[in-house]
């Protein structure tokens, strides 16, 4: 059984799946420019390290969750980085959200060094990330993921072996195309019945048990109903995650009209200064576009 784990990345994701290792008994070597969260779970139990070559020195099993593929790469195979670090048998898991391509790269170069890989992205947002209850989309070996799989499931409930390197980066970017249509497709559906004049909170109710009920819907249209636009899932994010679903659907010759228009949709509001909201500020393009405001009186302004 691994006991000394690393976890680079401690972030919105990042910090409280490192927090439910420690509360599930490993020990954890940690690393972030982030001093303040690297604090924060040193003082849960973790060891604090000055750079991915020292987390990589100390663990059997190394964690990075990180913003994009250059992030992951940099950490890696950069100076100080964990490739400085690890030894023959070592196994990084990667559960950022990135390029397939990437994901596959990756794996490639460690497996000359004898470190294999895990592509491991997540799902659930914080809320899940901090009960530890994200669904896993897991690409590798098989072998390599029976030798991880207990302590993914410290983190996660649905755990899934989609199959060999970048099948669980791929995965995650249609269950991004999933989430974020689903959101862009709700917040035009509010912005319609606010400019109607309706009662948005009793349209809800009206229409969440039938099949537009969703887990987005549950999850969002309350925040947006409180306008409480604090990150679960950046606006900025999610954008990068749409980049990658492009790229990736550019490589396969095939058109995506959904995910490129949300795409569009997600740089505007980049653009205007919401990189850091939740991605459900998705409503905020359609205000904006029509003079409205999506609340609970359902009144359109402007």
């Amino acid at each position: 059984m691994m006991k000394n784990i690393g976890f680079i990345g401690l972030g919105i994701m990042g910090k409280p799946m490192a927090l439910n290792l420690i509360n599930r008994g490993y020990k954890l070597t940690v690393f972030d420019i982030n001093e303040e969260a690297v604090r924060e779970v040193a003082q849960a139990g973790a060891a604090a390290a000055e750079s991915p070559k020292e987390v990589a020195s100390k663990s059997e099993l190394t964690f990075t969750m990180l913003p994009n593929s250059e992030h992951v790469k940099s950490v890696i195979f950069d100076e100080n980085g964990l490739i400085e670090g690890l030894k023959a048998g070592s196994i990084i898991v990667d559960m950022s959200s990135i390029s397939p391509v990437v994901s596959q790269e990756i794996a490639q170069r460690l497996a000359a060094h004898q470190v294999e890989m895990l592509d491991a992205p997540v799902s659930g947002g914080e809320p899940k990330a901090i009960d530890g209850t994200v669904s896993i989309m897991v690409g590798g070996k098989e072998e390599i993921f029976a030798k991880v799989e207990p302590v993914l499931q410290c983190m996660g409930k649905d755990i899934t072996l989609v199959g060999d390197h970048g099948s669980g980066t791929t995965a995650k970017l249609a269950n991004q195309i999933i989430v974020n249509v689903n959101i862009a497709a709700m917040a035009e559906a509010l912005a319609l019945a606010t400019k109607a004049g309706i009662d948005i909170e009793k349209m809800y109710e009206a229409i969440r048990g039938g099949l537009a009920g969703s887990a987005v819907l549950d999850a969002k249209v309350p925040m947006i109903l409180a306008r409480d636009f604090k990150a679960g899932g950046r606006i900025d994010i999610n954008a990068k995650d749409l980049r990658n679903v492009l790229a990736t659907a550019e490589s396969l010759e095939m058109p995506l009209p959904l995910s490129g228009k949300v795409a569009e949709m997600f740089e505007e509001l980049i653009e205007d200064g919401k990189a850091t909201l939740d991605h459900c500020g998705l409503v905020q393009y359609y205000e904006k576009h029509h003079q409205i405001e999506v609340g609970k009186g359902g009144v359109a302004h402007g």
